[in-house]
């Protein structure tokens, strides 16, 4: 069973890789906290309906197959990129305030998405975990 053909677990990896990303943004954003003339960057909202523009770009991926050289070896090989690899369309996100030397990141704010995001990504977390106990649940014998 190929949990990519259900539309749920689908949306909640997009979305999980979605946070990843933005998680990775954010922690940028505070790395270039004292580089003068740095705007922090963010992710545009996530959307998965069709025809919206402000959601993630995704770009397709390459399907992924294992090769092995021997049973103890494990690689993953992949035409375009890493495995699951997506692009998110990002924007200039500056902060309420810039200091003399240009840079607009403020931490405290950068923190509050970090948090937000955060939470987000364990609520997703959660989502997934309660579909695969479902699905375990569905498909065991009854009474066992």
């Amino acid at each position: 069973m190929d949990l990519n053909n259900i539309p749920l677990f689908t949306l909640l990896q997009n979305k999980l890789g979605y946070l990843g990303e933005r998680e990775r943004m954010i922690a940028q954003n505070v790395a270039n906290a004292s580089t003068p003339g740095f705007t922090p960057q963010d992710l545009k909202p996530f959307s998965e309906q069709p025809g919206i523009k402000s959601g993630p770009s995704i770009a397709p991926v390459a399907p992924v197959a294992i090769a092995t050289a021997d049973s103890s070896q494990i690689t993953i090989e992949s035409q375009s990129g890493p495995a699951g690899a997506r692009s998110y369309a990002s924007a200039a996100a500056p902060d309420s305030e810039t200091t003399l030397d240009g840079n607009q990141v403020v931490i405290e704010e950068q923190m509050i998405k970090m948090s937000d995001a955060r939470s987000d990504y364990d609520t997703a977390i959660g989502f997934y975990q309660k579909a695969l106990a479902m699905l375990h649940m569905a498909v065991q014998k009854p009474g066992g």
